[in-house]
């Protein structure tokens, strides 16, 4: 993908809390982080943003540094640093993702709120407790920030062997900015506890894979904050790639693959890989959020 070289970034969408060391490990209160030989199924199941009804730990991990954006804000000026700096281009997507939920929720009549994205590095404190980078990107909807540990993406291909790219990094982001949408709509107070195939805990995390290709079909034509769209170009080898970080953390990839050889359906909590890719394409071939709306179908695919 490409951004366009002039457009200007706004970095205050984004919290830079990284470079603190942290206390002593802690786990997700009630995901299940802990228990020996599910614990790598259980840290990619948080992709999809904190469990309604399983906080995060309350101990303290211990925090970054003073959260300061000067750095962030001298090296992140416009698309330009966006197309040779990783961290500019998250930046970019980020401003891109808001921007399209911003003028969305507007044609609806509502008001978009906006949300911080915090980069962090080994452990962070949140609004719903604390947590480690073993959490994984995630949502907190009691302080209605996005929290992410960049770490994730390079795992994303030593581990799980995903190709990676900008784009694969955009559809996660993405991802968890669809569940601030449900958050700022009222979805995810609904949501009944449970897992398996047809939980509203899988049905909230497709749904979210739906919002972010919603997005994805409208970035190279949103409208940053001064006027033109961030994103010039977005390839098919792009989609591609964010379809093959979907099939890898499926929750039947990590079951068989990183979390002992056997798949339990009664277990999943996002969906399966057939299901993510399933459901972000049919965000991004309609553009629709009306067509993502996974609690009423009947087939999840």
């Amino acid at each position: 993908m490409e951004f366009d070289d002039g457009v200007a970034l706004d970095t205050s969408q984004v919290s830079d809390a990284r470079g603190g060391g942290i206390g002593s490990r802690v786990a997700i209160g009630g995901g299940g982080l802990g228990i020996v030989g599910f614990i790598v199924y259980f840290v990619l199941s948080q992709l999809g943003g904190v469990p309604a009804g399983a906080p995060l730990n309350t101990e303290s991990v211990g925090s970054g540094q003073a959260v300061s954006n000067t750095d962030l804000a001298q090296e992140c000026r416009t698309g330009k640093d966006a197309n040779t700096k990783p961290d500019c281009a998250r930046v970019a997507l980020i401003n891109s993702i808001q921007g399209y939920w911003s003028d969305q929720f507007a044609r609806s009549g509502r008001t978009y709120q906006q949300a911080t994205t915090t980069f962090f590095s080994g452990g962070v404190n949140t609004g719903c407790g604390s947590a480690t980078s073993d959490v994984g990107p995630f949502y907190c909807p009691a302080d209605g920030k996005v929290y992410v540990d960049l770490t994730f993406f390079r795992e994303l291909q030593t581990r799980f062997g995903a190709q990676g790219g900008t784009f694969a990094e955009a559809y996660v982001l993405a991802h968890e900015y669809g569940h601030h949408v449900q958050n700022l709509l009222g979805t995810s107070d609904k949501v009944r506890p449970g897992t398996g195939p047809t939980s509203d805990g899988v049905r909230l995390e497709l749904q979210a894979d739906c919002y972010a290709g919603v997005w994805a079909n409208h970035a190279t034509t949103t409208a940053s904050s001064s006027g033109k769209p961030l994103i010039r170009s977005i390839s098919q080898d792009d989609v591609d790639r964010a379809l093959d970080v979907a099939a890898r953390i499926g929750d039947d990839f990590i079951q068989k693959n990183l979390g002992g050889g056997k798949v339990d359906e009664s277990q999943f909590s996002h969906g399966s890989s057939a299901q993510r890719e399933q459901w972000f394409l049919a965000g991004i071939n309609s553009g629709n959020p009306a067509e993502c709306d996974t609690f009423s179908a009947r087939n999840l695919g």
